[in-house]
């Protein structure tokens, strides 16, 4: 088995789910609520266990009833959580809304994930001894580039995905070897609302990109290589939320495995397309054995 560290966040997800969210200055009716363990990191760390790796994480929980539940998921979700640290003060939360198309809108509250801004002691020495680093932007950004910093010097392949969007700083871009952009996150970065124009302008200060393009699957662009589109399965979404997340999970399990990366473009994509057809984050991510039964169908 592979080993994935991820250096991110947790939050517990309060989602409600409506017939259609609501515009400015409106009342809606919801139809449930329900509180699902999450976050950026804690999400990818989940998909990625249950994809088949062996994964750490490194962030911080609350010493709140929802920080105990927190680790409580990742540690059942087969995640080892030693230096995911508890701190005063409330976890991270993300208020969801989900309307019946499947799409979402998200408000994130930093909490204890605000308190990540270095590596502590055993971070680096986790960092140096997996097959890839998973990173996120739900934790302040001077933590993100010490860890991708640290798995530059160690030799570690490092997986960003630049989330929420937000400008990086070059130093970032530099010590990433793969970045994964949503269209919404490329243009941000880029100003370029053509995936494909932004993915190649993106090859200026990251060597290898993938878009993801929700149902139209994904494209991966690289240096002194010819473009991939890949499409997805498919089906009839649900609840998008967290699909993003399953899909770098799923990918960096295939990279570290030795897929080529069409093929793993394709098995992530299996991921995330059984994720969307369940309600939450962490709760809908797939199993291994599902993901090779949609990735052989």
């Amino acid at each position: 088995m592979t080993h994935i560290v991820v250096l991110g966040s947790t939050n517990m997800d309060l989602v409600t789910y409506v017939e259609k969210a609501p515009q400015r200055g409106e009342t809606v009716t919801g139809r449930e609520f329900r509180t699902i363990p999450g976050g950026k990191g804690a999400n990818q760390a989940i998909a990625a266990a249950r994809a088949g790796a062996t994964v750490s994480m490194i962030g911080a929980v609350g010493n709140d009833v929802f920080g105990t539940r927190l680790r409580s998921t990742l540690e059942h979700s087969g995640v080892d959580t030693d230096l995911l640290r508890t701190v005063e003060g409330p976890s991270g939360t993300a208020h969801i809304v989900v309307d019946d198309k499947g799409g979402n809108s998200i408000v994130v509250i930093p909490g204890a994930n605000g308190t990540v801004d270095h590596l502590v002691p055993g971070d680096d020495g986790l960092i140096a001894s997996a097959d890839a680093l998973l990173l996120q932007l739900e934790i302040p950004l001077a933590a993100v580039l010490a860890g991708a910093r640290a798995a530059r010097a160690h030799g570690i392949r490092t997986i960003l995905t630049p989330a929420p969007a937000q400008p990086l700083p070059p130093e970032l871009l530099a010590a990433t070897d793969l970045l994964v952009p949503n269209e919404h996150e490329a243009t941000t970065l880029t100003g370029r609302t053509d995936p494909a124009d932004a993915a190649t302008a993106l090859l200026d200060q990251v060597p290898e990109v993938v878009v993801t393009l929700g149902s139209a699957g994904s494209l991966y662009v690289a240096r002194g290589a010819d473009p991939l589109v890949v499409p997805a399965p498919q089906v009839t979404a649900v609840d998008s939320t967290g699909a993003g997340d399953t899909f770098v999970g799923a990918l960096a399990v295939a990279l570290t495995e030795g897929r080529r990366m069409r093929s793993a473009l394709a098995w992530a994509g299996a991921a995330a397309a059984l994720s969307v057809q369940r309600p939450g984050a962490s709760a809908s991510m797939p199993c291994r054995p599902e993901i090779e039964a949609q990735f052989a169908s």
